[in-house]
């Protein structure tokens, strides 16, 4: 890809959208990790423990990147991107198994181990967005190194104050999902028609924001319910 083509960077800034989106997992990790810690560790554990994880995710999205040259495996990708971008929009309870550190390297080894656990949705979502170019992989990973270390935790902040930020990073997710399944060989051809392919993609972007916002509104019934029936 043209470093000077707009697809370039428009792929760039779908990227860094992705990592912006995603970062929140990031913030709860180091957070929660950390959080033990003087203040003066804590800086060290989210330095250190942030470097240690960007880089095994520099190592992992080439090697996704390259994986997905393999025929089926860019179908299977971007249906579990199509998942990936579900879940964002639902509320998730899965971060309790982190526990606090009491020490430096302790903290940082639980970052680093459990970012890797939890970051193959940032994985395969920029693989997918690069679309096999590793520049972009490369520069994406930089600039989010900045992001995961000084801006996660705002953006958590500013999602939580206008939710619907979380509904946009999700139809990114979904879009660049759609679009990697429409990549794959075996299925190419079916998109070949513009209407097709653009019919395609707005459908799994709708499907996605529907199925989540669903989902969310079935949680928050339950929940009334139960502070109902607790009231009573």
């Amino acid at each position: 890809m043209d470093i000077m083509s707009p697809e370039f960077w428009a792929a760039l800034l779908t990227i860094i959208f992705i990592d912006l989106i995603l970062a929140g997992d990031n913030a709860i990790v180091i957070g929660m990790a950390a959080r033990k810690l003087a203040p003066e560790q804590q800086k060290k554990a989210i330095l250190w423990g942030t470097f240690g994880a960007v880089a095994i995710r520099v190592i992992a999205t080439v090697l996704v990147v390259e994986l997905l040259k393999i025929p089926g495996l860019q179908l299977v990708g971007g249906l579990l991107l199509v998942w990936i971008s579900y879940k964002l929009l639902v509320s998730d309870e899965g971060h309790k198994e982190i526990k606090a550190k009491d020490s430096l390297w302790a903290a940082v080894q639980t970052i680093v181990i459990a970012d890797a656990a939890m970051g193959i949705d940032n994985v395969i979502a920029v693989a997918g967005a690069a679309h096999g170019d590793f520049l972009l992989v490369v520069i994406g990973l930089l600039i989010s190194v900045p992001i995961v270390v000084w801006g996660s935790t705002l953006f958590i902040k500013i999602v939580n104050k206008f939710p619907p930020i979380v509904y946009i990073g999700s139809g990114v997710l979904a879009y660049t999902a759609a679009k990697m399944i429409t990549h794959e060989p075996f299925i190419h051809g079916w998109f070949a028609h513009p209407a097709v392919y653009w019919s395609f993609l707005l459908l799994v972007v709708a499907g996605v924001l529907a199925a989540g916002k669903l989902s969310n509104a079935k949680a928050a019934a339950r929940l009334s319910e139960q502070h109902h029936s607790s009231g009573a």
